[in-house]
């Protein structure tokens, strides 16, 4: 285990049936980074996320964590060991309130608060705002801050983002791209983000891959992202 690294991803399959969706993934994701996952659609990447999550089981390979192997440990138990979860479509409870959403959160990590964390309500200033109004009321924008709130109620060492830009207007883009940036250099928070969303990538990351039918293709510093990989990898 590289200690700079805070994850490392070892030849990881899943298949659905008989198809194939991850085909010996290796990768790793070094600690206090934003790091963006990318390809086109249905190559694999919200499956990777699942996978890395244990929402899926994976059929061969290995993931460590802070050098500790958790391939098949149980979803709850790597939110208590420090993994974060934004899972696409952002899932929020949408008859509960906005505070209640955030300690379903606080749960999640298994400890007994029963308040929320005021640096959540800091970055996120319209979830107090709104804190007594049910999820299913707020907009996209909203909702989306509310998930990554609720994410970081759980207090993760590595948050796994899908598709946070998904439906989202520019200025909401920009606030969480600003916040992510915040969470790694301040925090010292590692990030995993899936993302198509080029301007955003290029703007917070530090480095990137691509994957393409089920393993990773490309990988670099972000500056080594060219058109030609664009054009290669992602372009429609």
């Amino acid at each position: 285990m590289d200690a700079e690294h805070i994850l490392e991803v070892e030849g990881l399959t899943f298949s659905y049936g008989e198809v194939a969706t991850l085909r010996g993934v290796d990768f790793s994701v070094p600690k206090g980074k934003v790091v963006s996952l990318m390809g086109r659609n249905g190559v694999g990447k919200t499956t990777l996320l699942k996978t890395l999550m244990g929402l899926n089981v994976p059929s061969g390979g290995r993931i460590l964590f802070e050098g500790k192997e958790m391939t098949q440990l149980p979803t709850h138990k790597r939110v208590k060991g420090g993994l974060g979860y934004v899972p696409q479509g952002r899932q929020i409870f949408p008859r509960l309130t906005v505070e209640d959403n955030l300690k379903i959160g606080l749960g999640a990590r298994g400890e007994t608060l029963r308040k929320v964390p005021q640096d959540i309500y800091d970055f996120f200033p319209v979830l107090f705002e709104m804190r007594a109004r049910a999820g299913g009321n707020l907009s996209g924008g909203q909702q989306q801050q509310l998930a990554i709130g609720r994410a970081l109620a759980t207090d993760p060492q590595l948050l796994l983002l899908d598709e946070p830009t998904e439906g989202i207007q520019p200025n909401i883009i920009q606030l969480i791209g600003d916040i992510l940036q915040q969470l790694a250099k301040e925090k010292g928070m590692t990030i995993l983000i899936v993302e198509q969303y080029l301007d955003f990538v290029r703007e917070i990351s530090s480095s990137f891959y691509i994957m393409n039918r089920g393993a990773i293709s490309a990988r670099g510093p972000i500056h080594d992202l060219t058109q030609d990989l664009v054009h290669q990898y992602l372009s429609v």
